[in-house]
């Protein structure tokens, strides 16, 4: 993906890395299932679907926001990612401001290790993820690495898809969606896995609508990478590596499939209406 790198667009990003310390609260408690089984896989897991994994963090550890402190540009060794990441961020925004009304933009976070935010206390292992609380999306941009090395999804639109999904969950808090859902999961707990799932295949389609923004802008694998990275972080795929079966009755953020195409359904449509999964009976 061609970005301009001359300066830097850090609106709304706030760089935490360089802070002394980790998270100040306990740790995420790990559901259970995966065990120990590929902690990358269930980062993935975990994170890649849904508002969270990419994701929305439900099970920290009450904690607020720490102070932290940006590395310097001339020590950094993540330099180019940090600075793709913030523009690939504030590049989704743009694209979501004029659509939706009264849009109010989302923070980013970039920390690494843990990081206290108003969900609560966070490690690395939970990956990317949004929090409604503070309307903050959080990445360690060791992840990046972990998407090449662990899950076989590599490239920088693979990471941009990432981020564009982080910032669909965003557009769902702000459109109310995300309320709408918690309501009905609340009052059906049976419905709640099925729901969620819908809920991340609307993210994975906005970020869809949002690549089709920036088409011009693309290279000829840009967009398969973006494919490899939603199937790489399907719930059968990774049930599969983690445990050798499937369980789809416990899945949380759809297959590989269906992220994979409602990805590519935001792309190729570029209309926010094309992203309803929740009226089809069958995704």
């Amino acid at each position: 993906m061609r970005w301009r790198r001359t300066s830097r667009d850090d609106r709304g990003v706030v760089d935490v890395r360089g802070r002394s310390g980790g998270m100040r609260g306990g740790r995420v408690a790990l559901p259970g299932g995966l065990g120990l089984v590929g902690v990358l896989v269930f980062v993935a897991f975990q994170l890649l679907g849904g508002g969270q994994a990419f994701s929305v963090p439900t099970q920290f550890d009450d904690g607020t926001q720490a102070p932290g402190g940006e590395i310097p540009a001339s020590q950094d060794p993540d330099r180019d990612l940090r600075n793709f990441s913030a523009y690939v961020f504030n590049n989704v925004q743009d694209s979501w401001e004029p659509v939706v009304k009264g849009y109010e933009r989302a923070q980013l976070v970039l920390y690494r290790d843990g990081v206290d935010t108003g969900c609560g206390s966070a490690s690395s292992a939970v990956g990317p993820f949004y929090c409604s609380a503070d309307q903050t999306v959080y990445l360690d941009l060791s992840f990046y690495r972990d998407m090449q090395q662990q899950l076989g999804a590599s490239g920088d639109f693979a990471w941009a898809y990432v981020i564009a999904h982080e910032v669909g969950h965003h557009v769902q808090n702000e459109l109310g969606t995300s309320d709408k859902v918690h309501q009905l999961q609340q009052q059906s707990p049976g419905e709640a896995n099925p729901l969620s799932v819908r809920l991340e295949l609307q993210a994975d389609c906005y970020a869809g609508v949002w690549a089709r923004t920036v088409t011009e802008d693309l290279d000829k694998t840009d967009v398969p990478e973006a494919m490899r990275a939603a199937e790489a972080v399907g719930d059968d795929r990774l049930q599969r590596q983690a445990r050798g079966s499937v369980d789809p009755d416990s899945f949380t953020h759809g297959t590989s499939e269906q992220r994979a195409h409602w990805f590519d359904t935001g792309r190729e449509s570029g209309e926010p209406a094309a992203c309803d999964t929740f009226s089809p009976d069958d995704l």
